[in-house]
């Protein structure tokens, strides 16, 4: 069983900032990579970002100057550092592990 947590999510002003994080475990679990998708009302989830075990990056080109991902030293933990926060990153945002294990969405609300 695998299990993913999120936090880290919430509601902030124009221009601020937060950060992500998802954990994963579970038994005979081997991570190869991890990421975020965003999901805006009525519409597909989208990727952010994804970072592979050998940190390999791939973000969003639009976001790439302000969205960055990252793990931490144990590489079961991903962050999403997201700065300069706008109302059109208002979403719900996902981990994802492996292309195949999701969480449960966070809510990032983005006020003017």
């Amino acid at each position: 069983q695998v299990r993913i947590a999120e936090s880290g999510g919430g509601l902030v002003h124009a221009g601020e900032s937060l950060r992500l994080s998802c954990d994963a475990s579970g038994n005979s679990f081997e991570i190869y990579n991890m990421g975020w998708y965003r999901q805006f009302p009525g519409k597909e989830r989208e990727l952010v970002a994804v970072i592979t075990q050998y940190l390999s990056k791939n973000l969003d080109w639009d976001l790439r100057d302000r969205f960055a991902i990252s793990l931490d030293e144990t590489k079961t933990r991903v962050y999403l550092q997201m700065n300069n926060l706008r109302p059109e990153d208002t979403a719900v945002y996902f981990c994802n592990v492996n292309g195949k294990y999701w969480g449960q969405g966070m809510l990032v609300t983005v006020s003017t």
